[in-house]
């Protein structure tokens, strides 16, 4: 079965950090851009970044300010999505998901993680 598997959330407090990953099962990444999104109870699902299949080029919400970034590791098969000084705003279920090119609507992609919970308490 083809899906995305996320890792990596938990509970933090605000200005703490967290690395959350994002890894295949059934298929590779080396072709594929992977884009990060969040979806906070009660509110859209919300775009964060992007990396296109070589991490040559990534893309970031302008709201993040710089805290966000993301990366990749291919040897790995594994993408990363590092978040400092996080805000109790930043509490969402975080999901990956996986296309050939970025796009910035989280409706466009082929493949989406189950997300993992990030909770910021302040």
């Amino acid at each position: 079965q083809v899906q995305l598997v996320e890792s990596g959330g938990g509970l933090v407090q605000s200005g703490g950090s967290l690395r959350l990953s994002c890894a295949p099962s059934g298929f590779t990444l080396d072709y594929y851009a992977i884009g990060w999104f969040r979806q906070a109870p009660g509110k859209e699902r919300e775009g964060i970044s992007c990396i296109n299949f070589d991490g040559s080029r990534a893309y970031y919400a302008d709201s993040l300010t710089g805290r966000f970034t993301i990366s990749r590791d291919n040897a790995k098969n594994t993408v990363y999505l590092q978040m400092d000084n996080l805000k109790s705003e930043d509490t969402a279920v975080y999901i990956c998901a996986a296309r050939f090119g970025c796009r910035p609507s989280p409706h466009e992609y082929d493949y989406y993680g189950q997300g993992t919970q990030v909770t910021v308490s302040s």
